[in-house]
């Protein structure tokens, strides 16, 4: 049992269903998985801009065409997104670098069918949704919340090309009421991973259902197994984690909630271990 506190932190106005969050120099940068846009969020000016990252990019695309962008991670100073996998127009990575500003799109559908080859997840069932970089090696975390309830972590040794090794760590996660927790977001502390996880009462990675709450937990990178995890929340589908600060005896994380609506607002949250 962890103690902890939950409150709300800010509102911004301009971003629905966010989906993943880094914090960076007094800016939120915010991807949300209705729409191709990156959003920074400049917190003493309480500025929002938006970053498109393909052409003709519109907030709200229509649920069969959105990218559905899950997971964000910064890597020196490019930001790199990455689609859930779930539908054929959901594999694609976008790298933006946010000093030169340069943007580059990459179709991942053959690595996510090798993905999928390789641990045995069916088409049905891939939902990545929180990705980090540890050594060189790239670790995307499969959502477990589609038919057969596949939590785990891939492990990308190499990069995106038929030579990459790809490794499969099942994670089994705690259940809230009768429905088993599933990842959906993940970041690196030192060697910990700190991770998200909602139980969300559906077996379809398309469609959504009701949420029974959210949990944060921590794994050591080094054994994988995890550390421990808290129940934080009975109603929130908490969609994002990023690191905020830490003393000697306290942690601070912001958090982001995907309201499943198509109304531009987006609620962030403080959490104090």
């Amino acid at each position: 049992m962890q103690n902890f506190t939950l409150e709300s932190q800010f509102q911004i106005t301009g971003i629905g269903s966010a989906s993943g969050l880094v914090y960076k120099d007094n800016s939120l940068f915010i991807i949300s998985d209705n729409g191709p846009f990156l959003y920074q969020f400049d917190i003493p000016e309480n500025k929002l801009t938006r970053i498109p990252l393909v052409e003709n990019a519109k907030e709200n695309i229509p649920k069969k065409e959105k990218f559905d962008f899950e997971s964000i991670t910064l890597k020196g100073n490019t930001f790199h997104i990455f689609g859930s996998g779930s539908t054929s127009k959901r594999e694609k990575r976008i790298t933006y670098n946010h000093v030169t500003a340069a943007t580059e799109e990459k179709d991942l559908s053959k690595w996510y069918q090798k993905l999928k080859l390789a641990t045995g997840i069916s088409d049905e069932d891939l939902n990545i949704e929180g990705a980090l970089f540890y050594n060189e090696k790239l670790l995307l975390f499969q959502r477990g919340n589609g038919v057969h309830s596949r939590n785990g972590i891939a492990i990308l040794d190499g990069d995106f090309n038929e030579n990459g090794k790809i490794e499969f760590i099942p994670i089994q996660l705690p259940k809230i009421k009768h429905v088993e927790t599933s990842f959906t977001d993940a970041i690196l502390v030192k060697n910990k991973i700190y991770f998200l996880a909602t139980a969300e009462d559906t077996i379809s990675t398309y469609e959504d259902g009701e949420i029974l709450g959210s949990i944060i937990g921590r794994i050591d990178i080094d054994t994988m197994k995890i550390d421990f995890s808290q129940k934080i929340t009975d109603t929130n589908k908490f969609e994002g984690l990023t690191f905020y600060n830490k003393t000697e005896d306290k942690i601070e994380f912001l958090l982001c909630e995907d309201n499943d609506t198509e109304v531009l607002e987006t609620n962030i949250y403080k959490l104090t271990l």
